[in-house]
């Protein structure tokens, strides 16, 4: 697998509630994040997301885009959840083919955007 094609199944994992078999089979042990809501350890991030897919499960997650850069890939990705659309950009590190470290920012897609041309 790629790199872009492991950030694309990894997402597609943990947005579908498969957290564990996400990050056994793509997070490496020494794994960082950046989201500032949670500690930046693995098992944080892996434990609030399974949290946040018991109370309010993604219908879907569509990446968009993606892009690589040498050990870095960046998805932009179109998050469904029950009541609201979600357009998000994940920042992914790579060493040996394992994420070992991860941003992502978040925008809600709004309705009545006067932007004509979107989120993507």
């Amino acid at each position: 697998m790629t790199k872009k094609e492991i950030a694309a199944s990894f997402l597609e994992l943990v947005g579908s509630g498969r957290v564990k078999e996400g990050f056994s089979k793509f997070v490496a042990s020494n794994f960082r994040h950046h989201n500032q809501y949670f500690k930046g350890s693995r098992d944080a991030l892996a434990n609030a997301i399974e949290e946040d897919h018991r109370t309010n499960p993604n219908e879907s997650v569509e990446v968009k885009f993606c892009y690589k850069d040498g050990n870095t890939v960046i998805t932009h990705s179109l998050v469904v959840k029950k009541d609201m659309e979600i357009a998000v950009v994940h920042i992914f590190r790579f060493e040996n083919d394992k994420i070992v470290e991860l941003w992502d920012l978040g925008q809600p897609i709004e309705d009545d955007s006067p932007n004509e041309f979107g989120l993507f």
